[in-house]
């Protein structure tokens, strides 16, 4: 029996430059149709539209074939005569950037740097200037885990919590930064959480032990303002909730942390410590009738849109902060 064998993918540049040697006419129709369009930014919508031209034309070679998948990837095209860019995502976390020459018919594959530097010419036009700005964040991500796994992307904070709580797991002085965080935890210069007569996780799990069991015999519904001299004096500040079954729940989450680390506790008792108090939403859009604005001129709609999500995103905010037993105004500013 034959060994089975394990073909290489090819790139984007290689499927263009193969449709280009089976379909050289209908590949220089479509790209000259783009051409024709003047400089500009092609949205995906727009490249299979005048694909879609071209095909009703007589141009039906791109019905099925891996140029159709390229089309259909698309980002973005870039149009400088006699040159066309494609930005293409093959699959989540994946770019690639190819450039064809309509008049020489070559294709050349691009660089991140090399596709930007081409779209600022639609700008900027054509310059050699070796002094360009450019700002390097990678210092700043160095010690940041990154996925591996196009399926983790959209889910960063659950990647995170695992890698988080795997650390955690594997060697328990990780959780003295976790001690640091609910220590140093302050707004406008109240602390919260806890106290400095909490100064090591060994003595963090054994007042939490203590208050679960104070907390215990109480009702349900018993407010933190009956229990918070007790818990303030044990090293136990404002955040964990409003009741006693809220700052129950709270307790056990950690206690659970601080036992056995797993990624949903972890992500549980995060979202439930208070930190938000404040929000700045950025509306490109002006008032009505305002002249030199940024954006397009408003309907009403999206003034009224914006203002009906603010006041909904206040209620949820003022009941989540009421529920962590703050009694905190939050602040939402619309720019």
């Amino acid at each position: 029996m034959a060994a089975s064998k394990l073909d290489r993918t090819p790139s984007i540049r290689e499927r263009v430059e193969d449709t280009l040697h089976a379909h050289r006419n209908e590949l220089v129709a479509l790209l000259s149709k783009y051409v024709s369009k003047g400089k500009g930014i092609l949205q995906p919508h727009r490249i299979l539209d005048t694909l879609d031209e071209v095909q009703v034309s007589g141009g039906s070679a791109f019905a099925e074939g891996p140029f159709l998948d390229v089309l259909r990837s698309s980002q973005e095209a870039i149009v400088l005569p006699p040159f066309v860019a494609i930005a293409v995502r093959p699959r989540p976390g994946v770019w690639e950037y190819v450039r064809v020459n309509v008049h020489e018919l070559n294709v050349e594959q691009l660089s991140v740097s090399e596709y930007l530097r081409f779209k600022e010419e639609l700008v900027d036009g054509q310059h050699n200037d070796p002094y360009v700005l450019e700002l390097d964040f990678e210092p700043f991500t160095a010690l940041i885990p990154r996925p591996s796994r196009s399926s983790s992307i959209g889910n960063g904070v659950q990647f995170l919590n695992r890698h988080l709580s795997s650390i955690l797991f594997r060697n328990r002085d990780c959780l003295e930064p976790l001690l640091d965080f609910l220590r140093e935890h302050r707004h406008k210069g109240h602390v919260m959480m806890l106290n400095d007569r909490i100064q090591s996780v060994g003595r963090l799990q054994s007042v939490l032990t203590k208050a679960e069991e104070h907390l215990s015999k109480l009702p349900a519904e018993t407010p933190y303002s009956q229990f918070a001299n007790q818990f303030q004096e044990w090293g136990l500040e404002k955040g964990w909730g409003d009741t006693a079954e809220h700052v129950l729940e709270m307790i056990h989450l950690l206690l659970d942390i601080l036992q056995a680390p797993d990624p949903s506790t972890l992500e549980t008792f995060l979202g439930r410590i208070p930190m938000i108090f404040n929000v700045v939403i950025v509306s490109p859009h002006g008032y009505f009738g305002q002249a030199n604005v940024l954006g397009m001129p408003d309907t009403g709609g999206q003034i009224v849109y914006i203002l009906d999500q603010v006041r909904a995103l206040e209620d949820e905010m003022v009941l989540r902060l009421k529920k962590q037993g703050l009694d905190v105004t939050p602040k939402i500013l619309i720019v």
